[in-house]
């Protein structure tokens, strides 16, 4: 019986492009991948469901509100003491990092790694807060405009906490 011969394809195994991305330091790209095609699906899904209903414009205060609040709420996400349970199956706890936030790596592997790298990285998660906090203004404006002011007012609340903390040790 003979046996036809292998053909071996000119383009490298998906293994070997990604081999040695990292630097020696393991970077999970796979569950980067599946995150982030998680939240375009969401977000397009999102825009589907509700495009026609969008405004055609946004008022400057509304963007200032959505973006304050994204900070307060992202920041509340993958900082806070408070919140630390919903992140301890991702992350490890470092230390404390002041004012009620806490330092944590990531860690595990894969995906595990990856939604850990989110939840310790407040510019990474506030993403994921932008998204429905947008899509709740055009679905609950009322509601949304009410959670985005409580969570606006705490970050005014927290400004005014740092500067009277820096009056204090001058």
């Amino acid at each position: 019986m003979q046996t036809e011969p292998l053909e071996v394809s000119a383009r490298p195994a998906p293994s070997a492009i990604v081999e040695g991305y990292g630097g020696g330091e393991e970077v999970p790209l796979g569950g980067y991948a599946l995150l982030a095609s998680t939240y375009a699906g969401l977000v397009a899904a999102g825009l589907s469901r509700i495009g026609p209903r969008l405004p055609r414009r946004y008022a400057l205060g509304d963007l200032l509100l959505l973006g304050i609040a994204t900070h307060k709420l992202a920041r509340t996400l993958v900082k806070a003491k408070v919140t630390s349970p919903l992140r301890a199956p991702f992350v490890h706890y470092e230390g404390t990092a002041g004012y009620g936030e806490l330092k944590e790596c990531s860690r595990g592997h894969g995906l595990r790694r990856a939604i850990g790298d989110l939840l310790t990285c407040p510019w990474c998660a506030s993403a994921w807060v932008a998204a429905p906090l947008l899509f709740g203004f055009v679905v609950r404006p009322r509601t949304t405009r009410a959670i985005a002011a409580l969570a606006t007012a705490a970050t005014v609340s927290d400004f005014l906490n740092y500067v009277q903390a820096a009056v204090k040790e001058s």
